[in-house]
């Protein structure tokens, strides 16, 4: 079985963790994903590990971690590879793979193009 972790980075403010958790609620109602998770890099619950135990208790032996993150910065590059890292060898049984980071991906580039149209039609 496999699971999918949507990967954010947190916030102070709750109500965008929430967002993110929405989110992740989301994918798995449109894309038919079963066992989907949201979990935080810091300031927001769970973490990526807590997110990654829980999934493993529902039989996930697979997880694909999907950052929720524009462009590759220091966090994708560093800090989550470490943390994945030490996932992995706390629960080798299973098997954790990262996405890139949305930047590139062509539906982000409708995004911003919707919301630029979207503030000019408010605008005339």
């Amino acid at each position: 079985m496999t699971g999918i972790v949507v990967f954010a980075h947190g916030s102070r403010i709750e109500p965008a963790n929430e967002a993110v958790r929405r989110v992740a609620a989301e994918v798995a109602q449109a894309a038919g994903y079963r066992h989907v998770e949201a979990a935080f890099l810091e300031l927001g619950e769970p973490d990526l590990e807590s997110a990654v135990v829980r999934l493993a208790e529902r039989g996930v032996r697979r997880v694909l971690v999907v950052p929720y993150f524009l462009t590759l910065g220091l966090h994708l590059e560093r800090d989550l590879p470490a943390i994945v890292k030490g996932i992995a060898e706390r629960h080798p049984g299973v098997d954790i793979r990262v996405t890139a980071p949305l930047d590139g991906h062509e539906g982000l580039l409708r995004v911003v193009a919707d919301r630029a149209k979207d503030a000019l039609a408010d605008w005339e």
